[in-house]
């Protein structure tokens, strides 16, 4: 018996097939054709004749998902129970109480509110454990399960009971509303006259949030300068990065252009509003994980010399995106076009046009372009954008991260707040006491951290490799080097007390001042933002560059 489900599918899959060929005929495109009426045969065939029952659904899932697999990393189906996560998105929207969850042992705890959300207004903090939701035992569910309980219409209620830090309990009944993931999650001042914006994500409305911000700003102040950060925004809608970039250039400017196959897909964008900032200095961070349309903004403003670019090479994300509804609330998310900044350069690094073959790669050094800008300065294409002021990029250690990833940190921080109850920090200059970090590593001692360093790995390797040769008079000199390696975790947490003293900081900061706080605090201590003031401050540097200075080719 064929399930109800498959026969809608199948159906439905029959009619596609047949209009497909009716419209591709006329194209004399008959392997399409052919090639639709296979796969609703196989599927037909499957579901019929498989040894086991097969969900229809799932067939059709990993088809499509098939279908799609070697072509870029960016084009994908998208089923309909994952519609919502895209929705997220595209528009940073969603309909809940508004809060970061994390799961600790056998129980789901609040990881961070939103500042003024629901769960915030209600009085929710980080480290609450959520006990029962809806009268519901919450012990052993997972953070996907009390996710769906939590979300839910805008306007209908949930009763959720946590457990504080100190032990108290609370049931609290929320009124879920649509919750706006922030796109610029802070604004402030790097400096006296110099502004500064966090930039997230291009998702719905994120212009209208960063001119709110630059209002604001001028509201406060005299604003000299201002600072765009874009370092690790991933992109979003590219029409939001135009009326972004109409608030600097003049009205009419080209910002982007478009070009793909169909006539559809090959556009230009200008800007269609005159500019509130058009003379106002502006500094641009980007790094290795600014993409798409943060590039957009960047690589614009960057080629129409209207700032100037401080940080690491940008990502490299030159692909278009576009939905195509694919009925029975699926989508195809479609890469349809490739874009091209003011100069003619295009940014993508890495060529697909091969991918069905096995052949990905960067774009050879041979085939960088040189381009220039309005004012005749030398930029290039063949992958991302190139900041005007290098710097070399920060990071933090992987014992650190590691420490972050299995919640330590989270936990000690929940321990210190139990020991600080109603202290009240200044956000920007917080940092735990020496007393606070030997209580840390006291925390930590029976703590068991799954972590090698890079040479303990690296030995391993080739002993391994002497073995494997033979060399076995070797073995006392791998032997020696292995004992006067210390990377246990208490030495460890002497060699990187700098960045773990940040991260425990970063967290006990977050639970004052939410994710705004943890910017402002990390603002104060970075080089590129010290080096961005430097330079707004600096006029004639700042015209010499716009004016003058060539990026480098790679």
């Amino acid at each position: 018996m064929i399930k109800k489900s498959f026969r809608y599918v199948l159906i439905a899959a029959l009619c596609a097939a047949a209009a497909g060929m009716a419209i591709f005929a006329r194209h004399n495109d008959f392997g399409l054709g052919r090639n639709m009426e296979i796969t609703v045969n196989m599927m037909r065939e499957l579901s019929l004749g498989y040894v086991d029952p097969i969900d229809p659904d799932h067939l059709m899932e990993m088809a499509a998902e098939g279908m799609v697999r070697d072509l870029d990393p960016y084009t994908e189906f998208i089923p309909e129970e994952g519609m919502s996560d895209f929705e997220l998105l595209t528009t940073g929207k969603y309909g809940g109480i508004g809060s970061l969850i994390r799961q600790k042992e056998d129980y789901v705890r609040i990881a961070q509110p939103y500042q003024g959300s629901p769960a915030d207004r209600a009085g929710l903090r980080i480290g609450d454990k959520i006990v029962a939701i809806d009268g519901k035992d919450a012990r052993g569910m997972t953070t996907e399960q009390v996710s769906a309980h939590l979300k839910g219409e805008p306007g209908s209620k949930v009763r959720v009971s946590v457990e504080h830090l100190d032990g108290t309990q609370q049931t609290v009944t929320i009124r879920r509303e649509r919750i706006a993931i922030p796109g610029v999650p802070y604004a402030g001042w790097a400096a006296e006259g110099i502004g500064y914006l966090r930039h997230g994500d291009f998702t719905e409305g994120s212009f209208e949030e960063l001119r709110a911000a630059v209002d604001r700003l001028r509201s406060e102040g005299e604003l000299k300068g201002l600072i765009l950060d874009y370092r690790s925004n991933g992109g979003g809608i590219m029409q939001e990065a135009v009326k972004i970039l109409g608030l600097f250039v003049p009205k009419g400017t080209e910002v982007v252009s478009t070009k793909g196959r169909t006539e559809e897909s090959k556009q230009t964008y200008r800007t269609e509003a005159e500019p509130l900032f058009a003379e106002l200095p502006l500094a641009v961070l980007i790094n290795g994980n600014s993409a798409s349309a943060s590039e957009i903004v960047a690589g614009a403003l960057q080629d129409l010399d209207r700032a100037v670019l401080i940080g690491q090479r940008s990502y490299g994300k030159g692909l278009v995106q576009s939905p195509r509804p694919l009925g029975y609330n699926t989508m195809l998310k479609m890469t349809t076009a490739k874009y091209y900044i003011p100069s003619g350069r295009c940014i993508q690094a890495i060529d697909y046009s091969h991918s069905q073959e096995g052949a990905v790669s960067a774009v050879p050094d041979s085939l960088i372009n040189e381009f220039t800008t309005r004012a005749g300065r030398r930029v290039y294409d063949g992958g991302g954008v190139m900041p005007d002021i290098r710097m070399e990029p920060e990071y933090i250690s992987r014992f650190a991260m590691t420490l972050y990833a299995l919640g330590f940190i989270e936990d000690f921080g929940d321990d210190y707040m139990r020991r600080h109850p109603g202290q009240r920090i200044d956000v920007g200059t917080f940092s735990i006491t020496d007393a606070d970090y030997a209580d840390f590593k006291e925390f930590m001692k029976e703590k068991e951290v799954p972590y090698e360093s890079d040479t303990r790995q690296a030995l391993k390797a080739l002993r391994k490799a002497a073995e494997n040769d033979r060399f076995g008079d070797l073995t006392e000199r791998f032997e020696r080097v292995e004992a006067e390696l210390k990377d246990d975790t208490q030495t460890n947490l002497d060699t990187y007390r700098e960045q773990i003293v940040e991260t425990i900081n970063n967290d006990i900061v977050q639970r004052h001042g939410y994710a705004a706080g943890v910017i402002e605090h990390a603002m104060r201590k970075d080089p590129e933002v010290a080096r961005a003031v430097e330079v707004l401050r600096d006029t004639a540097e700042y015209r010499r560059i716009t004016a003058e200075q060539d990026t480098a080719r790679k």
